[in-house]
């Protein structure tokens, strides 16, 4: 009988030999590949052999050092969840804001509100979704930003800057209403 052990069963696209070596070197290729075709950097006729080739030196040359390839890989991680990210910002923000524009209201002080709404939600969404304890115990988000020896004089500092900036902002908007009057 046969049976299924999930340290053991892979799906071809999680092979060391394809993540480590297929994959970045395909990547490489295509985009120095791309570059040259582009560029023309190796002449004007006839040259899509002679691009081949040398992308296809240069992405063998790539995968034969470790450094590149991890940094290539841990970027293209980065980028994929960036993406992910920005995605789930744009897709908040149009629901908010429904179809033909702003519909909940065109006051744009409403609109910074949302927005900033909008980012501390998908902040919170992301602190989550790396595991980080946001609320309770030791270790936890809110422990750590305000149960520390230095947070009481930080948060302190933040609120002053914060007061001070919007009375500076109420007083220059208030004289730039003045002028125009």
């Amino acid at each position: 009988m046969a049976t299924t052990d999930s340290s053991s069963t892979q799906i071809f696209l999680q092979n060391p030999i394809f993540t480590r070596f297929i994959l970045p070197f395909l990547l490489v290729f295509f985009i120095v590949f791309a570059i040259l075709e582009k560029t023309k950097l190796l002449g004007k006729e006839n040259t899509k052999q002679i691009n081949a080739l040398v992308s296809f030196v240069i992405g063998l040359i790539f995968i034969t050092v470790l450094s590149p390839t991890m940094v290539v890989q841990n970027l293209v991680l980065f980028l994929s969840v960036a993406l992910v990210i920005v995605f789930i910002v744009l897709l908040i923000w149009s629901f908010a804001s429904g179809e033909d524009g702003f519909k909940l209201g065109e006051h744009k002080g409403f609109r910074t509100v949302l927005l900033v709404v909008v980012l501390v939600a998908v902040g919170l969404g992301i602190l989550w979704a790396f595991g980080v304890n946001l609320i309770g115990g030791q270790g936890s988000l809110v422990s750590t930003l305000f149960g520390q020896v230095w947070s009481g004089p930080f948060w302190t500092n933040v609120i002053f800057g914060v007061l001070i900036a919007a009375a500076l902002a109420l007083v220059l908007g208030g004289a730039k209403a003045a002028k125009k009057d």
